[in-house]
């Protein structure tokens, strides 16, 4: 039995057993308060001395926090109960009772400390509503283009080839030889679009990035979809879908986590097609108008991103930055050749870009031209020319960053909530 199954109202005066972890304890009298934590919820379960006897009862008051047991009793209503249930205790085993110094009390506690703790924390009702709705993305993910008819297709973690600039590569020694933790699977899922026509993966990727904001990890997840003969049009339909499915598939199943963060759900059910777009040239104007000193042909960064999104009650596409800005494969705009055909999906409520994608080069000679103007060893990537020589199409792709998407749609401060063990440029423990 689950706490979730009493809770949704099919156990009511049977008997159950329950398994989990003591989150709290109170007593009143002859009656012990037990809250118990199973992974699908929490539930209220009461011991009294004068039905349990003296044995169960001493047991029951030396059980620690986080201690792990299993008990005995019979589900009841009561509206007194946190959520309208309760379990009447008749027995109670302690499978393990936990030392009495548990590091995470009531009292406040700062980040650093947290995250020391970072194995213990995710256990509270907060952190744990975070990574159940975290889960819930994921699985939205892969069900949306399982329905479109993708194929998944891995990439490497280790690779020979620089996808996003080599300021932010993690090298590694591969016998005798190196190589580079994954920036992107795009390279490699390229190649199996011949093969399957719509192709994903989704994986760990890493970025060096000497950065410290509240939007950056050095090891995160994405969901890279790559599709054939898929003009930078469709590539843009095919994210306003992909988002506004996340969405509405997360507010349907996970209703419960909401409410424990406290999230107003109001904004996330304006996210349907279309999307707003405005072109870089525009977001350029825009931030100028607001006061910022920022020129054409320079980067957008957080401050930029979050004024630009503010201005959105859905997510925004930023299209057409700069080419000589943009990776090496980005597709030239026909109409002029100075901007890419790639956009960034800015989240509204000042979170910024969530997706980048782009229409990919597929003249053959216009990419060696490319690598040859980024400086790219082109040893490296005659595997990735190949498929420019062998059949190349028309294909556009994208990366959703799962930890940018579950920061926007939690509506957190930091993106180190959204994975159960966070590493950024100060933290590999624990």
């Amino acid at each position: 039995m689950s706490v979730r199954d009493i809770l949704e109202g099919r156990l009511t005066e049977k008997e159950v057993e329950l398994r989990g972890w003591l989150v709290t304890k109170r007593s009143s009298g002859g009656v012990q308060f037990l809250m118990i934590r199973d992974g699908t919820g929490r539930l209220q379960c009461t011991v009294h001395k004068d039905e349990v006897g003296e044995k169960i009862f001493q047991k029951t008051d030396k059980l620690t926090q986080e201690s792990s047991l299993t008990l005995k009793g019979i589900v009841k209503v009561d509206k007194r109960a946190p959520d309208g249930y309760e379990v009447k205790v008749r027995d109670l085993q302690v499978i393990q009772l936990a030392a009495q110094d548990y590091p995470l009390s009531k009292k406040e506690h700062g980040i650093d400390f947290l995250m020391d703790w970072r194995h213990l924390w995710i256990r509270s009702s907060r952190q744990a509503a975070i990574l159940k709705i975290r889960a819930e993305v994921i699985k939205a993910c892969r069900d949306f283009l399982d329905e479109e008819d993708f194929t998944l297709t891995d990439s490497p973690i280790f690779t020979p080839s620089i996808v996003e600039g080599a300021a932010t590569l993690f090298e590694t020694p591969y016998f005798g030889d190196k190589a580079f933790l994954t920036q992107s699977g795009q390279l490699y899922v390229e190649a199996t679009i011949a093969a399957f026509g719509k192709v994903y993966c989704f994986g760990p990727t890493f970025r060096a990035e000497r950065s410290k904001t509240p939007r950056h990890l050095t090891e995160f997840w994405m969901v890279e979809p790559e599709m054939a003969f898929f003009s930078f049009e469709d590539n843009l339909r095919l994210q306003e879908e992909m988002v506004s499915y996340i969405v509405k598939k997360t507010l349907e199943k996970r209703s419960k986590d909401f409410e424990v963060l406290k999230r107003d759900i109001k904004p996330l059910k304006k996210v349907e097609p279309p999307f707003d777009r405005i072109s870089y040239t525009e977001a350029i104007e825009i931030l100028q108008k607001n006061g910022y000193s920022i020129e054409w042909g320079e980067d957008l960064g957080l401050p930029h991103e979050r004024t630009i999104s503010l201005k959105f009650e859905k997510p925004v596409f930023v299209h057409r930055y700069p080419a000589r800005t943009r990776a090496f494969y980005m597709q030239p705009d026909p109409v002029d050749s100075k901007v890419a055909l790639c956009a960034d999906l800015m989240a509204p409520e000042g979170y910024g870009e969530i997706i980048g994608g782009s229409e990919r080069i597929h003249d053959l000679k216009l990419l060696e031209q490319r690598i040859e103007e980024f400086g790219l060893p082109r040893k490296a990537y005659e595997w990735y020319l190949d498929l420019r020589r062998y059949g190349s199409v028309p294909h556009s792709g994208f990366g959703l960053g799962i930890e940018r998407v579950v920061t926007w749609i939690c509506k957190l401060k930091h993106i180190r909530e959204t994975i159960p063990f966070p590493r950024t440029m100060t933290r590999i423990y624990p």
